[in-house]
């Protein structure tokens, strides 16, 4: 029933209707949910392109079954603040989590780092993240080690000399201009081959259409992120000092 726990003829539904090319909100309104229940029950078992009603449906029973299951959180992780949903809070840092794989982070780090992003100081603990993610701290710790290793976040110490993980706009800032340096040196990569292969030639061609191609992309991933950092720090700035 609407608003209740999806079922098993739903997910079918949902599965049909990614086959057939339909919208969230379309899916929704046949089967009389809000888009946000089909958006999050599709990121969380696939999204859209690996979607399967049957394989979503286990995995839903089994969280349902472990969640009964598992042990209160650590005390010393920080409950939810500003009378949040815990619940709905956990499910979203699952679809959070599920759009990082999606775009090449493993499990683990992907999960790691919508738990950073979703908390209100916008850093925590390896102790933190392990209890609130109720994992080891080693795997924390090869998850914190891989996403430092990226840019995606930073590793500053407290005032009790704690070592703390960091996600603010700087480190995203930073993140899309090592992005924007990785894909400059694809297109220099690809030029070079131009020589070794023979200008003119079909190869050639084709790499040199390469390194134009990743070249404007790459000028314009750091022009966009210039622009979005001066922008939005400045409005930011300009809200505090109206505000004061």
């Amino acid at each position: 029933m609407p608003g209740g726990r999806l079922t098993q003829q739903d997910r079918q539904q949902i599965a049909l209707g990614l086959a057939d090319g339909l919208a969230y909100a379309e899916i929704a309104r046949g089967l009389g949910r809000p888009t946000s229940t089909i958006t999050r029950e599709v990121m969380r078992n696939g999204g859209p392109t690996a979607y399967r009603a049957d394989l979503a449906h286990r995995a839903t029973e089994h969280r349902t079954h472990r969640r009964r299951k598992t042990a209160p959180r650590n005390p010393g992780t920080p409950s939810e603040a500003h009378g949040r949903d815990a619940e709905a809070v956990r499910e979203y840092e699952e679809v959070f989590a599920t759009v990082f794989m999606q775009s090449g982070l493993p499990k683990m780090t992907a999960r790691v780092l919508a738990g950073l992003y979703t908390t209100d100081a916008g850093s925590l603990t390896a102790s933190e993240l392990a209890g609130r993610l109720q994992v080891s701290p080693a795997s924390v710790s090869k998850a914190t080690t891989f996403l430092e290793s990226q840019g995606l976040i930073r590793r500053e110490r407290d005032e009790r000399r704690r070592e703390r993980y960091v996600v603010d706009d700087d480190v995203l800032y930073q993140s899309m201009m090592a992005s924007a340096r990785a894909t400059a040196h694809l297109g220099e990569v690809a030029r070079q081959g131009v020589g070794v292969l023979g200008p003119g030639t079909p190869a050639a061609a084709r790499l040199e259409n390469i390194a134009r191609f990743v070249a404007f992309v790459s000028e314009s991933i750091v022009r966009a992120a210039d622009q979005a950092r001066e922008i939005l720090h400045t409005r930011v700035g300009t809200t505090s000092d109206s505000t004061t």
